[in-house]
């Protein structure tokens, strides 16, 4: 059995809606679509609903570019402590920069700086020792983008590094690190898994976004 949705027409109003979309507009920094929205809706435009996102912008387009020192630069600007508070995110910045000198097939700068910059982290994080030799390897290949490790160069990465700078920027700040939005889907997911897990076909399947987009 699946759940009715008229059940839950009384208990998500509009307004708490057009808030959730909000969040994610303003989170993902797009100001000029938020701000649309606001003057559409006829929403009250709170006093954080843009906050930063004139600073956090330029950081996150910088990521996707693949311009990571300049992302890094901004970002100390912005919150000088904040890659030292999160150094596996300074660490997948710095990643970026040596598969950007990869792509340009400079091996000899990207060795230089792998040595100098991201060894470092390799002795105080497993996680980045991993990631770490997985990168050196692409040193090996002719065509990077033909190895196994081929997502390293993918604009899909660049998005996952960009949204983890933009969520530690966030938290730093004392705003929330994902949106009303996840947080949502979150809890909808784990709940109906329960759901599914106890009461078995008598309850609701669990939850997929895949899913729910095709109902």
């Amino acid at each position: 059995m699946d759940v009715d949705p008229r059940l839950f027409e009384n208990v998500v109003s509009d307004s708490e809606v057009r808030k959730i979309v909000l969040s994610y507009l303003v989170h993902n920094c797009f100001k000029e679509t938020a701000e649309s929205f606001i003057a559409c809706s006829g929403m009250k435009r709170t006093a954080d609903c843009s906050v930063d996102i004139d600073k956090r912008k330029p950081i996150y387009n910088h990521v996707l570019e693949g311009n990571a020192l300049k992302a890094i630069e901004l970002t100390n600007e912005l919150a000088v402590d904040l890659l030292t508070s999160n150094p596996d995110v300074h660490f997948d910045l710095l990643i970026l920069h040596f598969i950007e000198l990869v792509r340009a097939k400079d091996c000899a700068s990207a060795l230089e700086f792998a040595q100098k910059e991201l060894r470092p982290f390799g002795k105080l994080l497993e996680r980045c020792l991993d990631k770490l030799q997985d990168c050196m390897a692409l040193l090996a290949y002719d065509d990077p983008e033909t190895s196994p490790m081929f997502h390293y160069l993918s604009l899909e990465y660049r998005h996952s590094v960009a949204d983890a700078l933009n969520s530690a920027v966030l938290a730093h700040a004392n705003l929330p690190s994902y949106t009303s939005m996840e947080r949502l889907l979150q809890h909808t997911t784990v709940v109906r898994q329960r759901l599914n897990q106890e009461l078995g076909k008598d309850g609701p399947p669990t939850f997929t976004l895949k899913a729910f987009l095709k109902s």
